[in-house]
């Protein structure tokens, strides 16, 4: 297998993972609540980075992690994992996971809107239609096709969804910033992040053993959403000729998810979900030719 196809094969590995996560988060809220699934979900991502870092040879690059690295570490795991997702595990908990996933997909249009207070970029016409046509697609999943209603099915989780495409963005901007290994950075997070949702937990759950089929739902969430999974797609983007060959694959995982979203988790995928998620990805897709008019030279 040449290198080209050895990126196709990890990238089309990471999509098909991620389409399943939808279904792992609804089941596991089924017998968790979201701050145990992200307790649990933080330890098992942890400890699988590590022996990923160790199978690298990648744990003396710890060693050379300065306070201020840790403290950026500290500071974007309060980010990811810790509130972005108690605030999408508590969309997941209020919404379809049909309506959740979509919505979340909006980080990249929410990302350009962040970007010009944050980063002081200037936004295209291109760019506005863009984030139009997605926001129309998120009306159209909020509203399960009742366009003309004007209202919500559940105000509370759509805004949580949207939340977490803030709190992703977010995320995304500081992370990018920060240029030591990207699995070491991934790890850092995902152990602070542990040691902050622990507080929550203690306050106001409980951290005792729940029921199996929570915890290994926890699980599978912890190695396939944030741990491994990740690892997929960055090996994937490294060995690309170009990311543009492998990264669009990412916008078939929702369309995937429908599959187990309504074959195990059991729910009805109604016609205005396919639409809203075909209008959220479009939406996406047009931003991303904005972005590459905005630069011809790359």
């Amino acid at each position: 297998m040449d290198k080209q196809n050895r990126a196709y094969f990890y990238a089309a590995s990471a999509v098909l993972l991620w389409a399943t996560v939808a279904t792992a988060f609804k089941i596991s809220l089924r017998h968790l609540d979201p701050l145990q699934l992200l307790f649990y979900s933080c330890l098992v991502s942890t400890v699988i980075l590590f022996i990923v870092l160790a199978l690298q040879g990648k744990l003396r690059l710890l060693k050379t992690c300065t306070k201020r690295d840790l403290f950026r570490s500290a500071l974007l795991g309060l980010l990811n994992p810790f509130l972005y997702y108690i605030v999408l595990f508590n969309a997941y908990s209020l919404l379809p996971a049909q309506h959740a996933q979509p919505i979340n997909m909006t980080w990249p249009i929410v990302l350009v809107l962040l970007s010009v207070p944050i980063l002081r970029q200037k936004i295209s016409l291109l760019s506005v239609l863009a984030m139009l046509v997605s926001f129309f697609g998120v009306y159209i999943l909020s509203t399960r096709g009742n366009i003309l209603g004007f209202r919500p099915e559940n105000p509370l989780g759509v805004a949580l969804a949207l939340g977490s495409t803030v709190l992703w963005a977010l995320f995304w901007i500081y992370n990018v910033k920060d240029r030591r290994d990207e699995v070491i950075k991934l790890f850092l997070n995902f152990a602070f992040g542990c040691a902050f949702v622990a507080v929550p937990l203690l306050l106001f759950s409980e951290i005792g053993l729940a029921d199996t089929r929570g915890l290994l739902c926890a699980a599978y969430v912890g190695l396939f959403e944030m741990g491994i999974t990740f690892v997929l797609w960055l090996k994937a983007l490294k060995i690309s000729r170009t990311t543009a060959q492998v990264s669009n694959l990412i916008y078939i995982s929702p369309f995937l998810s429908l599959i187990p979203i309504h074959f195990i988790v059991g729910e009805k995928i109604y016609i205005s979900s396919i639409l809203g998620l075909v209008f959220i990805v479009a939406g996406v897709l047009l931003q991303q030719f904005a972005g590459r008019k905005a630069r011809p030279s790359e």
